[in-house]
């Protein structure tokens, strides 16, 4: 679990970029953390990771303060950054240094992702593309085992069917033990896997839900006019719009993540009304 109180943090002295955030993430579940470019989700992804520290708040992290940066702490997380180096060493050599910090570590699970990647273990981190170092480092972040698991842009680098194995393979991996958290702006690569979704906007949290909450109350339906007082939110698309409506019957909707996102940070948004 991962509990965040009253944090503040800023890179300058007189300009905050969060003010009293808090934000609660529980087990088995995994978490899509939204925002637009400069919204604060990969500060906050190293605030969480150990990496930054808050001014004032506080992180807890499975019991852990990331500030103490304890053993039992790096050893309870993963996070795989947006972007990053790697040793210009063989695969096989990496492993052997690195996976010995993590305890739960499976190797047949690290080649069983690789394998889905359609990677060979047999090579070398330098020869490598960047999309291919993402893979791998994707596999190994799943193959600790950890019980976070932090994700920055996991997608960029990954071509579309790549996407669709990335998609595959975390929704095989988590469990009610593990937490997942896959900060991005490319929302469509995230539809189908996320249980909830965080959307940052000004270094706050302006919505926290779970899916499944979003399904009970809000219906997603194409329509051809927007004469309808139930609609909170439309985009035009040729002849028709996307449109999301409050729910007035039992059938559930397919949830439009690209237009709940776009819904959710427009000014005055009428969809986050229906959650407060």
């Amino acid at each position: 679990m991962i509990s965040i109180s009253n944090l503040n943090f800023g890179y300058r002295k007189n300009r905050k970029l969060f003010s009293d955030l808090n934000l609660e993430l529980k087990t088995g579940r995994i978490y899509g953390l939204l925002g637009k470019n400069g919204s604060g989700k990969t500060t906050l992804m190293k605030q969480t990771a150990g990496l930054l520290y808050p001014h004032d708040g506080e992180i807890i992290l499975n019991g852990e303060n990331p500030k103490k940066r304890s053993p039992n702490f790096l050893s309870s997380y993963f996070m795989v950054p947006e972007e990053f180096e790697t040793p210009s060493v063989t695969l096989k050599s990496f492993l052997k240094i690195t996976a010995p910090f993590y305890p739960f570590f499976n190797e047949d699970d690290f080649h069983k992702y690789l394998a889905e990647f359609q990677l060979d273990v047999d090579i070398k981190l330098s020869s490598l593309s960047f999309g291919q170092k993402k893979k791998v480092m994707l596999s190994f972040g799943l193959a600790t085992h950890t019980p976070v698991l932090l994700s920055d842009e996991p997608t960029n680098g990954l071509d579309i069917p790549s996407k669709s194995i990335f998609r595959k393979i975390m929704a095989s991996a988590i469990n009610d033990d593990r937490l997942f958290v896959i900060s991005t702006h490319q929302v469509r690569d995230i539809e189908g896997i996320i249980d909830a979704v965080v959307v940052l906007e000004n270094g706050k949290i302006i919505f926290n839900q779970e899916l499944e909450t979003v399904s009970d109350k809000l219906s997603f339906k194409t329509l051809k006019s927007i004469e309808n007082e139930d609609i909170l939110y439309a985009e035009k698309h040729l002849n028709t719009y996307e449109a999301i409506l409050k729910k007035q019957d039992e059938e559930d909707t397919h949830i439009n993540m690209e237009l709940l996102f776009n819904s959710i940070i427009t000014k005055d948004s009428k969809v986050v009304n229906e959650f407060n």
